[in-house]
């Protein structure tokens, strides 16, 4: 029993932010954003959308290209760093507003490795319980940005991309390889600092409920040694080399990181999926939004192979193998 994927999604907010708007507001001269980190523009949702309404949208999408029906989706998860609410759970929302009548539904806090956790984890219930699994990445993070930091305010956006994975009787379709890994010493280099159990909401706090990235350089050597490792140890599960995969889809951090990571892979550019520059960093919704995007552009074909990798707040990360 294989898993296979059969419908592929993705949302981005119409509101396009161009990095003029951000380098005026922020006093910095032009081309400053791009230089840094690829990007030249990003999404932002609008005021009355929440997390579950760009969610929807590429959910409904993936579902209708997967054209089965929805009765049968028998787990929904959804990666985000920015439910609805604290409590409960975004994902019985999303699944109800989706008509999944008979899905389960669970948000997974991954960060920016989020989507990949939550495949894992999907290729695992699709092949023992023989039923399709809805997998969701979607964040809106310019919720929790600082608008006065330059770092937060370049890189990160909002967006949504999702995957509908299926039972399938071709065995190498699925995860062929797949490495997780956590490094709990650099759990303090993203985070929002209130909010949680160790320092709950308070009055006079407001400014605690944001995004801080405490050593930029230090999340980057971190990542990109997260990615580059984790990718090399899914490829050999898999027993496969880079010459094997057909698209290299890593975690939109920046333009640099992923060039980084690519180089130290030895990955083609031709490969390599880079939507960085258009969409900006959603965390966990890079991965499928760009999959989806380029699946546009060039069908995905049966026996191709993926190498998926992430890493971001946590520290966590992972690389995943996905045969087609």
């Amino acid at each position: 029993m294989g898993c296979e994927i059969i419908g592929l999604g993705h949302y981005a907010p119409e509101r396009r932010v161009g990095n003029g708007e951000i380098e005026q507001r922020l006093g910095l001269e032009a081309g400053w954003i791009e230089r840094r980190t690829g990007i030249r523009e990003r999404r932002y949702a609008a005021r009355n959308e929440a997390l579950t309404d760009i969610a929807v949208k590429a959910c409904d999408m993936a579902l209708k290209t997967a054209g089965i029906d929805r009765s049968t989706v028998a787990l929904t998860l959804l990666a985000t760093s920015t439910p609805d609410h604290l409590l409960p759970p975004s994902a019985p929302l999303l699944a109800h507003r989706l008509a999944l009548t008979n899905s389960g539904g669970i948000d997974m806090a991954g960060a920016c490795a989020g989507f990949l956790y939550a495949l894992t984890l999907a290729d695992g219930f699709v092949r023992t319980q023989r039923a399709p699994v809805l997998v969701v990445g979607a964040n809106i993070l310019t919720r929790r940005i600082d608008a006065t930091d330059a770092g937060t305010s370049a890189l990160f956006a909002d967006a949504a991309g999702a995957v509908v994975l299926a039972p399938t009787d071709r065995p190498n379709a699925g995860i062929l390889g797949a490495h997780l890994s956590a490094n709990g010493s650099g759990y303090d280099l993203i985070k929002i600092p209130a909010g949680g159990s160790r320092r709950p909401f308070e009055p006079d706090i407001a400014d605690e409920t944001l995004m801080v990235m405490s050593d930029g350089k230090a999340v980057f050597t971190k990542a990109v040694d997260m990615m580059v490792a984790t990718s090399r140890k899914a490829l050999a599960r898999a027993e496969l080399d880079i010459v094997n995969i057909g698209r290299f889809v890593p975690h939109q951090a920046n333009g640099r990181l992923i060039a980084a990571v690519a180089h130290q892979l030895d990955v083609p550019e031709s490969k390599v999926i880079s939507t960085i520059a258009d969409y900006g960093n959603s965390s966990a919704a890079t991965i499928p939004l760009s999959l989806s995007l380029s699946a546009q552009q060039k069908p995905l074909a049966r026996g191709e192979r993926l190498l998926m990798c992430a890493a971001g707040a946590g520290f966590t990360g992972g690389a995943v193998v996905f045969g087609l």
